[in-house]
C-alpha cells in the first residue's frame, strides 16, 4: 500500500483524512515518522502554509507529503480570519476564544455569509500540485452542536439546517471544504 505522510499531528484533521482515505493508502502522522518540530506557518496565503509545511518534512524527513491548512473567510469581514483563523483571537488562544471573537465583531452585522477553504500543497515526486476545498455557508447567532473542532459550531453550510458541529462526522467528512480538497487529493494520488 502507497505511504504517504499529512504534516499534522491534530487528531481530528487525521481522522477526518483517514476516513476520507478509506484503507486505500497508508496515511502517516508526522508523530508517525518522529517528527515533533513546530513547524512555523509563516505564510501570508493559505497555498504558503501548506507548501512550508510539505516542504519542511520532503527535506528533513524524505518522505512524500501533504500538507494543508485552512481558513475561514467571512464576507463582511473582506475574508478575515482567513489565514489567521486558528490565532484570530491571539496566539495562544483556544477555539472558544476565536469563536467568541468572531460573534462578537459579528455582532451587529447582517451580512453572516462566510466560506471555509482549505488547500492542500503535495509533494509528489519532488513536484508541487495543490487542491482547494471550498464550502460556502454563514455564520450562526450562537454555537450549537458538540461535535467537530475549531468553528465547526458556529459555521452552517448552505443548504443545511444545522451546524458542521450538529451534522456529526459523517455528513461532514462527505461535503466539507477538506473532505473536497481531499477527495481531489485521493483522486490524483489513485490514479495509477
Amino acid at each position: 500500500m502507497k505511504e504517504i505522510v499529512f504534516a499534522t499531528n491534530n487528531k481530528h484533521k487525521l481522522e477526518e483524512v483517514r476516513k476520507i482515505a478509506d484503507g486505500r493508502l497508508q496515511i502517516l502522522s508526522l508523530s508517525d515518522i518522529n517528527c515533533h518540530e513546530d513547524i512555523e506557518e509563516t505564510g501570508t496565503t493559505l497555498e504558503a502554509n501548506a507548501l512550508i509545511k510539505a516542504k519542511y518534512v520532503k527535506d528533513n524527513y524524505g518522505y512524500d507529503c501533504f500538507a494543508d491548512d485552512t481558513g475561514l473567510e467571512v464576507e463582511a469581514l473582506a475574508g478575515l480570519p482567513g489565514v489567521y483563523s486558528s490565532r484570530y483571537a491571539g496566539e495562544a488562544c483556544r477555539p472558544a476564544d476565536n469563536m467568541n471573537k468572531l460573534l462578537n465583531v459579528l455582532k451587529h452585522t447582517d451580512n453572516r455569509k462566510a466560506r471555509f477553504r482549505t488547500v492542500i500543497a503535495l509533494i509528489s515526486n519532488s513536484k508541487e500540485h495543490y487542491f482547494e476545498g471550498i464550502i460556502n455557508g454563514e455564520i450562526t447567532l450562537d454555537q450549537k452542536g458538540n461535535a467537530g473542532f475549531g468553528y465547526d459550531p458556529i459555521f452552517k453550510p448552505d443548504g443545511y439546517n444545522q451546524t458542521f458541529a450538529e451534522l456529526g462526522d459523517d455528513v461532514k467528512n462527505s461535503i466539507s471544504h477538506r473532505a473536497l480538497a481531499t477527495q481531489k487529493l485521493m483522486k490524483f494520488l489513485l490514479k495509477d
